[in-house]
């Protein structure tokens, strides 16, 4: 009589293992579609604000405030867990998978908040990226379809979703897997690993498939010489590093810090959101709109060799710094990437000698890994993001130093920090 049932069991585990599977690989595909179409969506709501800002050049004095505040009241009032990046959501669902507050992180409900709400900042000029809240709706995704197929959710499905989100947003697979290592994995197990590149491979086939073969930045073929890189790297890694890390102080502050200021802030949000929509606003119009939205287009004429204005990397950073504390969806890579741009400008400025989109390379990953702290995804994401490979030693330099400079301006690590706020 025992053995119908041992067998029974078995087969039902064999089931369950076979349904996760299956949800995996649904999911991947799913996600990766609903990246695509995020991507489209908010290319068309910046386009729209930017068509509006040179139809009207001060309209932005009253949109901008004006959506800031009524997409950080929204989302306050009906779905505080769409609010902020969404990187730290995950991170702090997948330490939690079982808990009731991983389901609300993690639900359809939050991830059409969060998709809507990153779209309604664009829609304002707010100086956002769609990586990060790319991350939590995919993850939301991969966690709805293991349910539908009544499979657990575990941890490793969670960030196999995340890492995945990154490969879909980016179309940069290693960089997936390699954000996954360093950020949203707390323990990296090899089961885990199977099932994030697994999730990783269909979400890029499905982007490829629906977005062709492009690089992100496009095809950057820069070379640099011993000595320039022995003097750029530790000052690319410093000044990134500096920046990067005095951003993440700035956003942890907001959230945790008791300082008489910052909790003024926290108890007259939409306050704060309509003066941080304000500052957007007059940073564009002073900086012929510059500063507004992602930022891809000005960074990619930089990566090019094209003339753009000085100021645009610290009217980025005050546009994305302002956003961000604003606490309105929306992330910060690619506002993150653009602000790195923008320094490595200025340090060409003052080394005309040196390679121009090399420098504005090593700016770009040393403010990004200055904030991100996470060296090896940074280097990665640049390297697949340019398709160059000739720079990988500089790039890894400059990642490594910058992550130790902000790691003494700023302990904790920003994604970690802001996590804490989203668990029970």
């Amino acid at each position: 009589m025992l053995k119908p049932r041992f067998s029974n069991a078995i087969s039902r585990v064999d089931a369950r293992v076979m349904r996760g599977r299956i949800g995996a690989i649904g999911g991947a595909l799913l996600l990766s579609l609903v990246a695509v179409l995020f991507a489209k969506l908010g290319e068309a709501a910046q386009g729209l604000f930017t068509g509006v800002a040179d139809a009207f050049p001060y309209a932005p004095l009253v949109i901008t405030p004006g959506l800031f505040v009524a997409v950080t009241y929204v989302t306050r009032h009906w779905c505080p867990e769409a609010r902020g990046s969404g990187i730290p959501q995950t991170m702090a669902a997948a330490r939690m998978p079982d808990h009731p507050q991983s389901r609300r992180l993690l639900s359809l409900r939050t991830a059409l908040f969060k998709l809507f709400g990153t779209l309604g900042m664009l829609l304002a000029g707010g100086s956002v990226g769609r990586e990060g809240p790319t991350v939590q709706i995919s993850a939301a995704i991969m966690a709805a379809v293991q349910r539908w197929l009544r499979v657990p959710v575990s941890a490793g499905i969670i960030i196999a979703g995340g890492a995945a989100g990154v490969a879909a947003a980016f179309n940069t697979p290693l960089a997936g897997v390699a954000f996954a290592i360093e950020e949203l994995a707390a323990a990296f197990e090899q089961k885990i690993a199977i099932v994030v590149m697994a999730a990783v491979m269909m979400a890029g086939i499905t982007s490829l498939w629906l977005s062709g073969d492009y690089i992100y930045f496009g095809a950057m073929h820069q070379s640099m010489p011993i000595s320039s890189m022995l003097l750029l790297t530790p000052v690319a890694g410093l000044v990134g590093g500096v920046a990067g890390g005095l951003f993440s102080r700035a956003l942890i502050a907001l959230a945790w810090s008791r300082s008489p200021l910052t909790r003024a802030m926290r108890a007259k949000p939409l306050l704060v959101a309509g003066i941080c929509g304000l500052v957007v606003a007059i940073t564009g119009i002073l900086t012929a709109g510059i500063s507004w939205g992602t930022g891809y287009e000005t960074t990619r004429a930089l990566l090019a060799g094209e003339e753009v204005s000085w100021s645009f990397g610290p009217a980025k950073l005050v546009a994305t710094l302002a956003t961000a504390l604003s606490g309105a969806p929306g992330g910060i890579f690619a506002p993150s990437l653009s602000v790195g741009a923008g320094l490595g400008q200025l340090l060409g400025l003052l080394m005309p000698d040196q390679p121009h989109g090399a420098i504005v390379l090593l700016g770009m990953i040393g403010y990004f890994a200055g904030v991100v702290r996470a060296p090896l995804t940074a280097a990665i994401i640049m390297m697949e993001m340019t398709a160059d490979r000739t720079m990988i030693l500089p790039l890894f330099a400059t990642a490594i130093f910058a992550n130790w400079v902000s790691g003494q301006i700023c302990k904790p690590k920003l994604y970690h920090a802001l996590a804490r706020q989203f668990r029970p």
